[in-house]
């Protein structure tokens, strides 16, 4: 017969039980709370309405020190990937956000806004999360231009931006373009998989998905990451309070922190044939693409 009774490790036992349901519900609350949040901003009119797109720009580099400034026929990088946001009518503004002088001289010379950053910016982000904060004017998303897109089609930023508004239970976008098979396993170029509604499931340096026999499917499409990338403009300060993530710190890919941390990335796919600089050979690569194509 059962004997009903209360014994210090059925207490305990009962405390933790209780403490563990107390830790759920708050986090269960929290993640309806931002749920409700961004559903109200949904249905307003001014949801993620104020746009901003920021250059984060180093000068040094452990593959390509200098690069922002390495001219590409005739003109500095940083100006042409400058030029090409310019022309994204999603964007109200376009700043460089730099920690060097020589950097800031260049881009004020050909006329753009510059933020001078912290030197201690460990990425990309957080230096676009530090120099959103000393903007005068708010703003809603912050699409994070990479300087190295010399060729970056303003269409592509306006459709991370759109495809941003469009999934208020994401904080991130971003966009993908077919694989060559010549760079299935260059470490430089960022592969992505995306589930079926568009999400982003996971990226790597390595190919993915990878099949028993080692090697490229021709008929399978790989996906390319593409630097750009746009986020909520709250999410943003909360990315750089995140911790450093395993995943992110053994691919040293940003991104990575925010989908280990549980968040939503929206994934577009673009035609978009000429990839970004990584290394100085790929300079000769793009002067030789726009010379075909009478680029200026």
């Amino acid at each position: 017969m059962a004997i009903c009774g209360t014994s210090s490790s059925n207490s305990s036992s009962s405390k933790g039980w209780i403490l563990h349901g107390l830790a759920v519900g708050t986090a269960a609350a929290v993640a309806l709370g931002a749920h409700a949040y961004f559903y109200y901003r949904y249905r307003s009119a001014k949801f993620r309405s104020r746009v901003v797109g920021i250059i984060p720009a180093r000068f040094a580099s452990s593959r390509f020190e200098g690069k922002p400034l390495v001219e590409i026929l005739g003109k500095p990088m940083i100006q042409r990937t400058w030029e090409r946001a310019k022309m994204a009518t999603s964007l109200d503004h376009v700043v460089v956000a730099t920690d060097d002088d020589k950097i800031a001289e260049c881009c004020r010379g050909f006329g753009a806004d510059v933020v001078m950053t912290s030197v201690a910016c460990r990425n990309g982000t957080e230096r676009c999360n530090e120099a959103l904060q000393k903007l005068r004017e708010k703003y809603d998303v912050v699409v994070n231009i990479q300087g190295d897109e010399p060729l970056i089609e303003p269409e592509i930023i306006d459709g991370i931006v759109k495809a941003l508004r469009a999934a208020p239970d994401a904080v991130f976008s971003t966009a993908v373009t077919a694989l060559k098979p010549e760079d299935a396993f260059d470490p430089n170029r960022v592969k992505c998989v995306v589930d079926n509604r568009g999400y982003a499931i996971y990226f790597s340096r390595g190919l993915i998905p990878f099949n028993k026999s080692g090697k490229v499917t021709p008929q399978f499409p790989y996906l390319l990451h593409l630097g750009i990338q746009s986020y909520d403009s709250k999410f943003l300060k909360i990315y750089t309070e995140l911790q450093p993530t395993p995943l992110q710190l053994e691919e040293d890919l940003e991104q990575l922190k925010v989908l280990e941390n549980g968040y939503k990335m929206k994934v577009i796919n673009v035609d978009h044939e000429c990839h970004g600089v990584d290394v100085p050979e790929d300079i000769e690569k793009i002067e030789h693409y726009m010379r075909e194509r009478n680029l200026d």
